[in-house]
């Protein structure tokens, strides 16, 4: 698909009412009844607090796709591109009847909705969703299995976002998406589903070097059957994760939003008009692998206790007032000269102080340090 027209598809079919980082049931209700009129929305079951869990069944064709998201509740980027997706799907488009007409897809917005309302990674017992593939001990995981087993997908998207920390490869480009087809044994042997994944996978790529080049990634696939994606790719279905990184100064998600809607969009266009078989998966063993090689703020160049030191910064996301504020936390002191922040200052060997004017140290918690007398801000600069 030509990047324009994926493009206008989004600015087309974007949810207005969903923006920021903080998703949870409520925000979604009205949505999910307004889509009831054209597409079949069901409550699956219910989370340990009893939230209703939905899914949303759309399209009539044989090529069946399941994604779920927010089975991390403080992961909500994937949520918003899934409804400006299915906002897409509603509209007249020849492209979304195309869709339509060959795919099944079930998508289920919010797996653990009270780690949504929370703003938590886990559910309510605080059981890691994406740790539970195998005990299933919990009833968000009961139930997503029930779903696959029942819906018998061809292809799985499992939704996720991922921190700022993360760098395309040894680079100073920030992993904006990063993708990965999990391995489903302990030698990361490349089966043929997994090959058709990363064929998909290699599609979206092409597709976003257009956009944000050098700035995908992949995940490490070292095995683990706890997780989700590693279980359902063990089960011989193409798996694939999706993770919504950090774009320069976009903390709310939003461009990295689009950017998920048009992979989304990308991939299943791949997946009706091409077939993937896997014997075009090659591509993918150039993606570069994610490094963790970023911090949120960098002060370059710093006088602390004497030293000469760089010193970095990281953000911690906090729910207050239903809303997500940024908490800034000296990560790290030192040689920093191998890793690269979001944002960086050069104070040149001048001292850097705490509100108590004295010097920083690892751990000081505050949206600002003392550079002689005056405030230097380290914090989030909200859209």
């Amino acid at each position: 698909m030509h990047t324009a027209l994926v493009k206008n598809l989004y600015l087309e079919s974007k949810e207005a009412s969903l923006f920021g980082r903080y998703i949870h049931s409520l925000h979604i209700q009205p949505l999910l009844e307004n889509l009831s009129r054209k597409f079949q929305v069901d409550a699956m079951g219910q989370s340990v607090n009893g939230l209703d869990i939905y899914s949303v069944t759309v399209g009539t064709g044989p090529k069946r796709i399941l994604m779920w998201s927010q089975m991390h509740g403080n992961e909500s980027t994937t949520t918003k591109a899934l409804f400006d997706l299915l906002n897409f799907l509603s509209t007249n488009r020849p492209q979304a009847h195309d869709l339509l007409s060959a795919c099944t897809l079930k998508i289920i917005p919010i797996l653990n909705p009270d780690g949504a309302k929370a703003y938590i990674r886990v559910n309510a017992k605080g059981v890691d969703l994406n740790r539970d593939a195998q005990d299933l001990s919990q009833p968000e995981s009961k139930l997503l299995r029930q779903v696959f087993i029942d819906f018998q997908p061809d292809f799985c998207y499992n939704l996720h976002g991922q921190r700022t920390i993360f760098s395309a490869g040894k680079s100073k480009n920030s992993a904006t998406v990063s993708f990965l087809s999990p391995s489903q044994d302990e030698n990361c042997t490349l089966t043929e589903n997994r090959k058709v994944a990363m064929e998909v996978i290699a599609a979206m790529n092409s597709h976003l070097q257009e956009i944000i080049p050098n700035q995908v990634g992949i995940y490490d696939d070292a095995f683990n059957i706890n997780c989700v994606g590693d279980t359902f790719q063990s089960f011989g279905i193409p798996t694939i994760l999706f993770e919504a990184g950090h774009f320069h100064e976009d903390y709310e998600r939003e461009i990295t939003r689009e950017l998920i809607f048009q992979a989304y969009l990308v991939s299943l266009h791949y997946i009706v008009n091409n077939n993937p078989d896997g014997s075009r998966y090659r591509p993918y063993l150039q993606i570069p692998m994610n490094e963790k090689l970023f911090f949120d703020f960098i002060i370059r160049n710093a006088t602390v206790n004497n030293e000469i030191v760089d010193i970095a910064f990281q953000f911690q996301e906090i729910l207050q007032d239903g809303d997500i504020i940024f908490s800034s936390r000296i990560e790290k002191i030192g040689d920093l000269s191998n890793f690269y922040g979001h944002k960086e200052i050069n104070v040149n060997k001048h001292p850097i102080l705490t509100h108590d004017m004295v010097p920083v140290f690892e751990g000081y918690e505050n949206d600002f340090v003392m550079q002689k007398n005056e405030r230097i801000l380290v914090n989030v600069t909200k859209n």
